[in-house]
């Protein structure tokens, strides 16, 4: 009789925007099961607009998940897919958003959107929508004024130095039981990295999700943000990014909290800085145990500051 094939470890990825792009585009590299759970909570530029006019859930960090999943012989696919017009009726839609929006109309669900566009790239591993109700993110900011939609959120145009008491949806959102079913299959489950309120905490806040986090018996692992953000993240340390997703969470239960230490260079930040961010550091007297931090450097060598996607790859596959 054939030998059956090793199981391979499945690793899950929650988020939304560049940062689940960058922790997909290393681990893609490696003998897994990938499976993508993705924000359904962004409302701003192409994905507002066919949200508005469609009523299509939100196809933009749907589109990037399926991009970082793509096989490697389809690039021209993947520029395809990520490609925005400049002029026109389409002007700053990017094909990939349009293409969803008619799959959908075509399958009659969004779900099988995905799936067919996924076939199209010929992806490794599955994209789940995290819920697939349609919910609106609002924040309530620390003078209690309240304020509604993810891009407003993202791009403050409240005072920058109110900080964000909490972050609700506007209705109740039923988790996508094939999204419970992967965190509860999973080996490893990441959080992060990404934009905080916009694209990391909605799934939290989606009922099923955090309590198949505290069911699970595979391991959490929470990567931080590099910088933060000006009116979002404002004065944040690393172990104030742990402590507020634990509170999302119902409590403790990430398991590792990876953390950059290598400071990028001055010319690097001035941007950054100028916008009102700040580079994020784990504070020395921390004591942080429980989740054992990971401390390394993870940052790209050139360019944007952000997270190196093979060595924060190097560093998940050692927790498995």
């Amino acid at each position: 009789m054939p030998k059956n094939k090793e199981k391979r470890p499945k690793i899950v990825v929650i988020g939304g925007g560049t940062g689940v792009f960058t922790v997909l585009s290393g681990l893609r590299k490696y003998p897994l099961d990938l499976g993508a759970i993705v924000t359904m909570a962004d409302d701003g530029g192409s994905t507002g607009v066919l949200r508005e006019e469609f009523g299509i859930l939100p196809p933009g960090d749907v589109r990037r998940v399926l991009v970082a999943l793509a096989h490697s012989d389809n690039k021209l696919l993947s520029d395809l897919f990520n490609y925005r017009f400049i002029e026109g009726g389409f002007k700053g839609h990017a094909f990939g958003n349009i293409m969803l929006t008619a799959l959908e109309r075509l399958t009659g669900s969004f779900e099988e959107a995905i799936e067919e566009a996924g076939k199209i790239l010929g992806i490794k591993g599955e994209v789940l929508p995290v819920t697939f109700d349609q919910v609106r993110l609002c924040a309530e900011l620390s003078d209690g004024i309240v304020v509604q939609g993810e891009d407003d959120i993202y791009i403050p145009k409240h005072n920058p130095r109110l900080s964000i008491r909490r972050v609700y949806l506007d209705r109740k959102a039923r988790a996508n039981k094939r999204a419970v079913q992967a965190i509860l299959n999973a080996d490893l489950i990441v959080l992060g990295p990404g934009d905080f309120y916009a694209s990391i905490i909605p799934n939290l806040l989606v009922s099923g999700i955090p309590q198949a986090l505290r069911r699970t018996k595979g391991k959490i692992a929470y990567v931080v943000n590099l910088t933060t953000k000006k009116g979002v993240t404002n004065g944040f340390t690393a172990l104030d990014f742990v402590r507020t997703t634990e509170k999302y969470l119902g409590g403790p239960r990430l398991d590792y909290a990876i953390v950059n230490t290598k400071r990028p260079s001055e010319k690097r930040l001035r941007q950054y800085e100028q916008e009102g961010a700040e580079f994020v550091i784990l504070p020395r007297n921390h004591n942080l145990k429980k989740p054992v931090p990971i401390l390394g450097d993870f940052l790209r060598r050139q360019g944007f500051v952000r997270h190196d996607p093979d060595a924060l790859a190097r560093s998940l596959i050692k927790l498995i």
